[in-house]
């Protein structure tokens, strides 16, 4: 078995790459983003934003964007397809909700399955119009309202991210108020976002308010690097026996940091170096070297800061000592696949014991993986994860569609051949 070792940068944050391209297309003036994710995630919403007037020229990783002003988006002359990110969808159905022209929004197969209901909902509430041909799914058609939002206090019954970017979105453009409540704390980038544009935000507990918004100022920042993305080699420095990785300048919001703290409760060696506070997102340096992880259980209310960490986390409770229990996590069966139903194929493949339930799974962990062919099942996450468990395995294990990977990780394979010694 090989050993990881060396240093690496793992690719800007998608969810910070999706809320500042929406910010500076509505902002006024010329804006920068540095180190912008460009996945085909992210460029799903820079097309939808270019659809709609916004001028944007990406060299890189660098985005310059000219923005619109908040009233000046324009009707698009086609329907906005946004292939495969739901982020995509349900931030741009808060934003369309408040516009005055008519607009259809639609995703590829797999994002055509997935659930609007829980943004659309919200934004009806607030005066926005939609129509569906297929129920609470893509495509959708945003119609033109015949009276400005109005602003709404809104709990949401799942804490999720995105139904409250969506609101807030809509609401910067809604009269009086409008509020979001959540049950469980959701990754909070929209609101460091708003707050470091000095939009009219405010936050107590689990309730996020903003006010209606006339202007956006032009901006500069830097994404820092996507905590989801390292968290594949995180897991995989641990699992592979003399490791030592250092992964340079990754996003620290403590809305996104559950992960590293189940797997530190698992016993592994995670220490945060040049920890930096000051900027909009926090961040720092992470050298993780490979231990002996045991089995631990990761409840509900831990789900909404390591939902997209899971696929990864089941491998690293499949080579932990133990039983592993996670909970309260049936949104995973949403997602680009049934991440329950693939994690549980798959690792039943690889011979390891894995009972698949409702809201979750339990795996007995085990000391090494049979040789297996599993599948991607088209997702992102499940593919990495699936790539991860590959390599350190002592037997063979084959993965079916790897293409996928480039929703969110173009350069996961460049990385991986540079860490693996």
């Amino acid at each position: 078995m090989t050993r990881v070792c060396g240093e690496i940068k793992v690719p800007g944050d998608k969810s910070i790459s999706h809320r500042a391209l929406i910010f500076a297309s509505l902002a006024d003036g010329v804006s920068t983003i540095r180190n912008f994710l460009a996945a085909d995630d992210c460029l799903a919403t820079m097309h939808a934003m270019q659809a709609m007037g916004a001028d944007i020229a990406l060299n890189g990783t660098t985005l310059t964007v000219r923005g619109m002003g908040m009233g000046g988006l324009k009707c698009p002359t086609q329907v906005l397809d946004v292939r495969n990110s739901g982020t995509s969808a349900r931030l741009l159905l808060g934003v369309l909700a408040a516009q005055d022209f008519e607009v259809q929004i639609t995703g590829d197969d797999s994002l055509r399955r997935r659930p609007m209901k829980r943004v659309i909902e919200p934004l009806e509430k607030m005066g926005a119009k939609f129509t569906s041909s297929s129920g609470d799914v893509l495509p959708v058609r945003v119609l033109r309202k015949d009276r400005p939002l109005e602003g709404i206090h809104y709990r949401t019954p799942l804490a999720s991210a995105q139904v409250k970017s969506a609101i807030l979105l809509a609401g910067m453009y809604a009269e009086g108020s409008t509020s979001v409540e959540e049950p469980h704390g959701s990754r909070d980038h929209t609101e460091n976002m708003m707050a470091h544009l000095g939009l009219p935000i405010k936050r107590a507990g689990l309730t996020t308010t903003i006010e209606k918004v006339t202007k956006i100022p032009a901006f500069q920042c830097d994404v820092p690097g996507d905590i989801s993305s390292a968290a594949f080699f995180i897991v995989l420095a641990l699992i592979v026996p003399d490791s030592e990785l250092v992964l340079k300048n990754v996003g620290l919001n403590p809305t996104r940091t559950g992960f590293l703290k189940v797997l530190q409760r698992m016993g592994a060696d995670i220490k945060i170096l040049n920890q930096n506070m000051d900027s909009f997102e926090p961040f720092g340096d992470l050298l993780v070297r490979s231990s002996f992880l045991t089995g631990t259980d990761i409840l509900a209310e831990e789900i909404p800061s390591l939902i997209d960490e899971i696929p990864v986390l089941a491998v690293a409770a499949a080579k932990a000592e133990g039983l592993s229990r996670i909970q309260g996590a049936e949104d995973l069966r949403q997602k680009e696949s049934d991440r329950l139903q693939a994690l549980a194929s798959n690792l039943k493949n690889m011979g390891v014991n894995v009972l698949e339930k409702k809201d979750g799974l339990e795996i007995k962990g085990q000391k090494d993986f049979s040789s297996a062919r599993v599948r991607s099942f088209g997702d992102h996450r499940i593919a990495m994860a699936m790539e991860i468990a590959k390599k350190a395995a002592q037997n063979e294990i084959q993965i079916d569609n790897t293409d996928c990977v480039n929703i969110s990780f173009p350069q996961f394979y460049e990385l991986l051949r540079d860490v693996l010694e």
